[in-house]
């Protein structure tokens, strides 16, 4: 909150994004139970996917509108090639992420799931703090302590937690 950065708007963004995520994994998770009627992390993913365009794509549309065509990116002086080749490689980079995400989920709860990506956040923010040479103040150190801290804490409680015995 003491960053010049921020702001309410971006912050409760973040944390409907988490929630939806969240939740998006616990339903996802659902429907990958081991029955002969569900689906694999593949064909979910794939649902999914086709679902979300062509609910987000009229509403891309129309608040970018014309921001898209070659011809604006170029009155805007960039380069239409490397945009569109640069959009191309994130979009990919994206897609793979989050097909290795539905794989990884289809085999752990969804909670490890969330852990797993805590840690993933982390290290993101860890390497970007060294190879950017940004300064960390010691509030943010505290949160990934925090968050470092929680996944250990998970990882100990899951080891002692006894396997419920199947009859």
């Amino acid at each position: 909150m003491t960053e010049a950065s921020f702001n309410w708007a971006g912050f409760w963004s973040a944390m409907a994004s988490n929630l939806s995520n969240q939740s998006r994994n616990v339903l996802s998770k659902k429907f990958m139970v081991k029955k002969e009627d569900s689906l694999d992390n593949i064909t979910l993913f794939s649902i999914i996917t086709i679902m979300s365009f062509f609910l987000l794509a009229p509403a891309a549309i129309f608040m970018e509108g014309i921001k898209f065509t070659p011809a604006f990116i170029e009155t805007a002086g960039m380069n239409v090639k490397q945009i569109y080749t640069r959009s191309l490689i994130a979009a990919l980079c994206f897609h793979a992420y989050q097909q290795v995400s539905y794989m990884i989920l289809q085999r752990v709860s969804p909670v490890t799931h969330s852990v797993g990506n805590c840690v993933k956040r982390v290290v993101v923010i860890v390497t970007s703090v060294l190879f950017f040479r940004t300064p960390v103040s010691p509030i943010n150190s505290f949160g990934t302590g925090i968050a470092l801290a929680g996944v250990f804490l998970y990882s100990r409680v899951k080891r002692i937690k006894p396997k419920p015995k199947t009859a």
